[in-house]
């Protein structure tokens, strides 16, 4: 009817209209994107017809002859002589037809929604052409990359890097090691984040140091991690030192590193007796590291991403 000229009608840019009727189509990319009418879209098309037929006219005076019977056909369509369809096809489904008698189904209209082909989704630049190449993983491409960005030192703030590389440890899980050298002042500090989520339950590993042998086992002590050697009556938090990826001998040199330079413990504002305690405290925690001295190797993580190798 008359009625169904004035249905409003959104085309975006990569709609395609058809009129089968008349073998009439206007391809996608072909036109901007509008909001009219069908009676809008028609007129249009006749506009775009009838922009350049005095050239042809001028050129090819039976092309023009088809042309300008093509537009009296199109002409004849605006009068709705005769029931015809119109198609709009938009794989972006951002197009619209309106319904007059909404929220009532209207019998006069069809929407059908589909699957994008991968060459429509190419088309509207969703996908890239290669769709056949199985896509890497980008984990993999971490794993064998070292990540490096732009920090200051944290000692003398000279601007140094940072390298980041995704570490599998075998029998247990990812993790991430980040490391900083200083140019300017030589200071080097290394972290290790886990990778992995908080594990459901907490780990206690305890070692019993019996061989020198013991000493270069890896060891991966998270920032949650705390330590205890119940010989030495020792414990360190959790927190001190960071997380960190190293040896146990390594460990164990950071614990004494940490005593010594530490101001109030051996330093000028120390007590005698206290010095005495913490020196003998170093004095057989070399003794540990040496193999003289059994003791026990406790490590505590309450989030469970701690590992003794």
């Amino acid at each position: 009817s008359l009625q169904d000229m004035n249905r409003e009608v959104v085309k975006t840019d990569c709609a395609t209209v058809q009129i089968p009727e008349l073998d009439f189509e206007i391809p996608a990319f072909s036109q901007k994107g509008v909001l009219t009418t069908i009676e809008g879209i028609i007129d249009r098309a006749i506009a775009g017809l009838e922009q350049d037929q005095p050239v042809r006219r001028a050129a090819d005076e039976e092309v023009a002859r088809k042309i300008d019977e093509f537009i009296g056909k199109l002409k004849q369509l605006k009068e709705v002589h005769s029931p015809f369809t119109f198609v709009l096809d938009d794989p972006s489904g951002n197009s619209f037809v309106e319904n007059p008698r909404a929220p009532q189904k209207d019998d006069a209209l069809v929407v059908t929604r589909y699957r994008r082909t991968p060459q429509q989704a190419a088309l509207l630049g969703l996908e890239g052409e290669e769709l056949d190449e199985k896509p890497a993983d980008p984990a993999e491409d971490l794993r064998n990359e070292v990540l490096q960005f732009n920090t200051n030192c944290p000692e003398c703030n000279a601007p140094a890097n940072t390298n980041m590389k995704l570490v599998q440890i075998p029998h247990f899980k990812e993790v991430i090691i980040m490391a900083t050298n200083c140019d300017s002042c030589g200071h080097r500090t290394n972290e290790v984040k886990s990778g992995g989520a908080i594990e459901p339950q907490g780990t206690r590993i305890t070692l019993r140091i019996t061989d020198p042998s013991d000493m270069t086992r890896d060891i991966l002590k998270s920032e949650t991690c705390s330590v205890e050697i119940p010989e030495l009556e020792f414990e360190l938090g959790m927190g001190a030192l960071g997380g960190k990826f190293t040896t146990l001998e390594g460990l164990l040199k950071d614990i004494g590193e940490l005593v010594e330079r530490n101001p109030f413990t051996l330093g000028d504002s120390s007590t005698p007796s206290r010095t005495e305690k913490l020196q003998e405290f170093v004095r057989k925690l070399h003794e540990i590291m040496e193999g003289k001295m059994q003791a026990h190797f406790v490590m505590d993580d309450p989030a469970g991403n701690s590992y003794l190798q």
